[in-house]
């Protein structure tokens, strides 16, 4: 085993709808799958970065860029309705990783996470003694304020007890920021699931938060990757 501690899988289907062929598609010159790589190659956290895909084209390109494709996913987990940690807990099982210390699961669609967010989540995870880290983000607008949208165009408070609390007043909510998720390798595969029961946050910067499901988060993330590369070189 390398010197590292962590095993990084990137579960990558081919089957998107909303945006077909999305973790290929060419984002500030690069397919979107390659950017995750190289946080992960980069992050020096890692021996192991493993794209679990049922794609053949995401696979080469994966290689190209620097990922292990020890296997293909099966049909049964390349469905809709498939959860992300029954596709980790596979490839960490068919990829015989679970003797690493350390897991991390890296979305695809997150463009913009930085090397140093993964390898300080991972010290984060460390010192705290936790199971599990989740990145996450705030949200734009206080989701207690929150309006729902009835019959006839007519609108109400989802939480009217929280009509008249101005805003600064309200709880502080923050929401998966759908880019990577930390775990002690054998409490994940003990019970497989996404948020286990001693789970901590680590917070991303809403301008680092892109998590691509849709034609318009890609727009936004194409706007994103050229705001950081013009204020901060990128990094």
């Amino acid at each position: 085993m390398s010197e590292a501690q962590a095993i990084c899988i990137i579960p990558a289907r081919g089957g998107s709808r909303r945006v077909p062929g999305k973790n290929i598609r060419s984002l500030a010159g690069k397919p979107l799958i390659a950017h995750s790589i190289a946080a992960a190659l980069d992050s020096g956290c890692f021996a192991r970065v493993i794209v679990s895909t049922d794609d053949e084209k995401i696979a080469e390109t994966g290689r190209h860029y620097g990922a292990e494709i020890p296997f293909m996913r099966s049909a049964e987990l390349s469905d809709d309705h498939t959860g992300t940690a029954a596709v980790v807990a596979d490839a960490v099982q068919r990829a015989d990783a679970g003797d690493f210390p350390f897991l991390c699961c890296l979305y695809p669609t997150a463009p913009l996470v930085r090397p140093r967010d993964l390898a300080k989540a991972l010290a984060r995870l460390k010192e705290s003694g936790a199971q599990a880290l989740i990145s996450v983000t705030d949200f734009d607008y206080p989701p207690l304020r929150a309006l729902k949208p009835l019959e006839n165009g007519r609108v109400s408070f989802n939480w009217p007890e929280y009509t008249m609390t101005r805003s600064q007043d309200l709880p502080p909510l923050v929401h998966d920021a759908g880019a990577f998720y930390w775990y002690r390798t054998a409490d994940f595969m003990a019970a497989p699931n996404m948020v286990l029961a001693d789970t901590i946050a680590f917070r991303l910067d809403r301008l680092r938060a892109a998590d691509i499901d849709t034609e318009e988060d890609f727009r936004f993330a194409e706007s994103l990757m050229r705001f950081h590369a013009e204020n901060d070189g990128g990094d």
